[in-house]
């Protein structure tokens, strides 16, 4: 048999490692890397599920491909020294991808930012660094990993949706959220309100304990009970309260579920309305915590929640996310010394689990990327991800008023497609340089990102604009007209003699022109440059978007031009 994991370092230059949780070595602790890992490059593996939920056959985006594992996160977070030391080692053991399930809450410009600074030399190593969109969605500018010479990953639903059922005692069923995977004994279980359960003693108010938070509920009246709680939280007090379930009500989307140590379920304002019109209505209530079921989602692929949005808060005319791939209700490998709820008094230990996130996203393009790669060893980063980006499928109606592309990027991953998509727009390290003199950067700034002698002074004058990006971004103010020229250059990748025409599809709140509208190539590797006018005036709503499309009559390279107001 083929070794599958070939290469595994750990790094912790600083601070301790808690002895309790974590393993001073590459192993994995936490959970969080064997998922990751196992979604880019997992075998297949038949016949598995989360204690029966979603059972079938689970295997990696390329399950051919081999891993290396750089371990540079701990219980207290992640050291830009010990991130900037696996890029390099990565880079120097030369693998052919990088995917980077991290992120920060708070973005950084290049200069300051590791994980652009490392993805930048493994860029210029011909390595593409695949990333998290981050996790602070549905909110505007929220995205993180925003350099250009990343793929940033927005996470999307799939057609597996995992629910769970709360069933009153007067046999009315609500269906909620979760991932339950206990099973309480009995038929119904007393029900009891948080706030009506405050742990007095220890100082602890009807506020407090109505969110169930830890230490908040007196456990005397909250043992062998299902204890409602207002928002949502962790479980911790509810469990060291010795309640047998937990269902909560809060303002939340469904498109995801989450795990807990105890039965538990959350349940939307309206849903767990009724529930507690059901507690008012009863002397002495009482219900029961189904335990979880897989139905149909047949919505997806929807951008998730959770998911971080553009505009991109750093480059206002680079689109992020670029793409988006599953991140909600991902099953994979899991370490069985980590907790399966990430709660640490969670017992179980389990070798696969269920978890959602732009982490989970990001393996999934990381995968694809592999898989372009493999079809293409010579290509550049910038051109797998150009394949990878306008080959991908858009998720949602584009048009006026919606933020779909700010939520997903060009759109839904296809890796079929991107192995063949005909044309790219391909860069390299002198245009990301070129980019980063025209954002203003002067030769300090910008040789903390180049790590060598790189300067401004030869750059000639230009914008950000001309990046020769496989998406098109732009921001404006609020009622005042605009005009913007986009100079890009796309490279033939596909058919050596062929023909490409160009159309964009209408909206009445943009113009958009091309020129010229057709493209003629006689050779692969021959490269055809085009310009793209943007013009209108825009007031109302946020944002406004279209899409730009070459096509041959067999390939379809799409991507999604963005009007957004500052």
């Amino acid at each position: 048999m083929i070794m599958k994991i070939i290469g595994a370092r750990f790094y912790k230059s600083d601070g301790e490692i808690d002895p309790e949780f974590e393993d001073p070595s590459p192993r994995d602790t936490q959970g969080h890397g064997s998922h990751t890992a196992s979604t880019s490059a997992g075998r297949a593996v038949a016949n598995i599920s989360l204690f029966g939920l979603a059972t079938g056959t689970a295997r990696g985006a390329v399950p051919s491909a081999r891993i290396a594992v750089y371990k540079v996160c701990w219980s207290k977070g992640c050291s830009d020294a010990d991130i900037l030391a696996a890029f390099d080692d990565a880079i120097a053991d030369g693998v052919d991808v990088i995917s980077l399930s991290v992120g920060s809450l708070t973005v950084s410009d290049y200069f300051e930012d590791s994980i652009a600074i490392g993805s930048f030399h493994a860029m210029r190593s011909g390595v593409l660094t695949s990333n998290s969109a981050g996790n602070s969605g549905p909110f505007p500018r929220s995205v993180s990993n925003v350099a250009p010479w990343t793929l940033t990953v927005a996470a999307t639903t799939m057609d597996r949706k995992i629910i769970s059922k709360v069933v009153l005692e007067d046999n009315e069923t609500i269906v909620g959220s979760s991932i339950n995977t206990f099973k309480l004994d009995g038929d119904s279980i007393p029900l009891i309100y948080g706030g009506d359960a405050p742990n007095i003693a220890a100082g602890f108010t009807s506020d407090d304990s109505s969110f169930c938070r830890p230490n908040s509920l007196d456990s005397t009246l909250v043992k062998g009970k299902i204890v409602f709680c207002d928002g949502i939280n962790n479980g911790e007090g509810a469990l060291d309260a010795n309640a047998l379930g937990m269902i909560m009500r809060f303002v939340a989307f469904d498109d995801f579920a989450f795990s807990y140590p105890l039965p538990a379920t959350l349940l939307d304002m309206i849903e767990g309305g009724k529930v507690l019109s059901f507690m008012n209505s009863s002397s002495k209530p009482r219900a029961n915590i189904l335990s979880s079921e897989a139905v149909k989602d047949l919505n997806a692929p929807e951008v998730v929640s959770f998911s971080s949005r553009g505009p991109n808060p750093i480059t206002p005319e680079i689109l992020k996310p670029d793409i988006s791939a599953p991140g909600a209700d991902i099953l994979a490998a899991w370490s069985p010394v980590a907790p399966m709820s990430l709660f640490e008094g969670d017992k179980r230990s389990v070798d696969y689990n269920i978890i959602s996130g732009t982490s989970m996203s990001c393996p999934h393009a990381s995968g694809a990327a592999a898989y372009v790669k493999s079809f293409h060893p010579t290509w550049s980063p910038a051109a797998i991800k150009s394949a990878l980006m306008t080959t991908a499928t858009s998720v949602g109606p584009l048009g006026y008023g919606n933020d779909d592309v700010l939520s997903s990027g060009s759109g839904h991953i296809n890796p079929m497609k991107a192995v063949d998509p005909g044309l790219v727009y391909d860069a390299n390290e002198v245009d990301y340089i070129t980019m980063m003199c025209n954002l203003g950067y002067d030769t300090e700034k910008l040789r903390l990102v180049t790590g060598d002698n790189s300067s401004c002074s030869n750059v000639a004058n230009g914008t950000v604009l001309d990046l020769n990006y496989p998406s098109f971004a732009l921001h404006v103010s609020s009622g005042t007209p605009f005009f913007a020229n986009f100079s890009r250059t796309v490279t033939n990748v596909g058919v050596p003699t062929s023909v490409y025409y160009v159309s964009v599809n209408s909206t009445t709140a943009l113009e958009v022109s091309v020129e010229p509208t057709q493209l003629s190539f006689e050779k692969i590797g021959e490269k055809k440059t085009f310009i793209v006018k943007v013009e209108g005036s825009l007031s109302w709503p946020f944002q406004v978007s279209t899409s730009l499309v070459w096509s041959d009559g067999v390939h379809i390279v799409r991507s999604p031009i963005v009007v957004y107001l500052l």
